[in-house]
């Protein structure tokens, strides 16, 4: 692609950014384009699970076509519970264009701007980890993700367009996005993703899942040694190889081919190195669409643990609060099956002068606490950061 045209795809691409409102129902930004969705031509009614959601999705999707829409796709959030009520909807329509250009600015920090909250204490979710691996260490299950929240309470009403900006604008490698949960009351869920969970065009479909994570360090030499330190690691070479191994599980009954790495690669965010595994496949037949394969992952052992029951059942037992659509999955699906979902990480609601923030870490029989308190800690930056908040003793 020449200069020119790049030129016109990024300004195309700006514009898109620059139009976002809270009210608007979808945002969604990716190393290959941006999108932005319109009013809205008709909601997805909820189903009791994601199977029958998937069959719900279709259904609309043929109707909005058969009403004479000219490109019906649904977009939206599944939260992590899957039988809790999901927010998609049909968009009016939906403006495309390329890449987001890179142009982080420093934010200037806002000491006093916000109180926070953590949600639990630190202290009573390092607990947490060590009754998860006492749990791992007894043989119930191998590995378990336990998350905690920052509550952030401001003076005045949150600016969404500045932060979904300022997130953008530091996470064009990754996928930016924001909901407006509309008739949930719960405001818009707003966040800066690492993690591909399914995207399919036509017959190609790919599945980029991480785990296994170390913070980034300022100094460069450090920061190199910490990436080749996480590379090496046994304990997250194993957590990683569980989630791994679990997406090429979960995608072979759908696919003719599937290529799986035989270790994983190093990617990194502005706050985070993690593990990665670049999963690709070819459909062996195409009904089954981005959502029904998406569904068909959900929710990993990168967000819930492994076995899954097993995992999920000590999630509702350690954690204090309700996930809703954090660890969830966040995206969209055309009438053609073709759409990208990404696991619903680094992200936060936001409804008037308040934010809630999430943040996991996945525990393995090798875990320690204090080093799993550390990570989340670490991975809370991203939004921090976007605020221009810094506020490591609270964390």
């Amino acid at each position: 692609m020449n200069d020119v045209c790049r030129g016109l795809i990024d300004t195309q691409a700006e514009h898109l950014l620059a139009g976002y409102r809270s009210e608007n129902p979808f945002f969604f930004a990716t190393p290959e384009h941006t999108l932005l969705a319109q009013g809205q031509h008709a909601t997805v009614p909820q189903a009791k699970n994601l199977a029958a959601l998937s069959q719900v999705v279709d259904a609309v999707l043929k109707k909005a076509r058969d009403q004479g829409h000219p490109n019906p796709i649904v977009v939206g959030a599944i939260p992590f519970d899957a039988r809790q009520a999901a927010c998609l909807c049909i968009p009016q329509q939906v403006l495309y264009a390329g890449p987001l250009s890179r142009r982080a600015e420093a934010v200037s920090p806002r000491a006093g701007a916000f109180t926070i909250t953590p949600q639990p204490a630190p202290q009573v979710y390092a607990d947490g980890v060590a009754e998860a691996v006492e749990n791992i260490r007894n043989k119930r299950l191998s590995k378990v993700v336990l998350a905690r929240t920052l509550e952030l309470a401001a003076a005045e009403a949150i600016d969404v367009q500045c932060l979904l900006e300022r997130l953008a604008r530091r996470n064009t490698h990754g996928y930016t996005f924001a909901v407006d949960l509309a008739g949930t009351g719960q405001g818009t869920l707003i966040g800066a993703s690492p993690e591909l969970l399914l995207s399919r065009r036509g017959l190609q479909v790919r599945s980029n899942p991480l785990a296994g994570s170390a913070a980034r360090a300022t100094d460069a030499m450090e920061d190199a040694r910490r990436s080749q330190a996480l590379l090496t690691s046994a304990k997250d070479l194993h957590e990683h190889k569980v989630v791994a191994d679990a997406v090429a599980r979960g995608l072979r009954p759908y696919c003719r081919t599937l290529d799986v790495p035989a270790s994983p690669a190093l990617i990194h965010t502005e706050a985070m190195w993690h593990l990665s595994s670049d999963i690709r496949g070819e459909l062996a037949h195409p009904q089954a669409s981005s959502l029904q394969l998406a569904s068909s992952l959900h929710p990993t052992p990168a967000v819930c643990g492994y076995p899954n029951e097993k995992a999920f059942e000590l999630i509702s037992q350690i954690e204090a609060f309700d996930r809703g659509f954090y660890a969830g999955m966040v995206g969209w699906c055309d009438a053609q099956g073709n759409g990208e979902w990404v696991v619903t990480l680094r992200c936060a609601k936001v409804k008037g002068r308040s934010m809630r923030l999430f943040a996991g870490a996945g525990v393995v029989a090798e875990s320690e606490p204090e080093s799993e308190l550390a990570e989340t800690a670490a991975k809370f930056r991203t939004m921090l950061n976007a605020l221009g908040l810094a506020p490591e003793g609270v964390l």
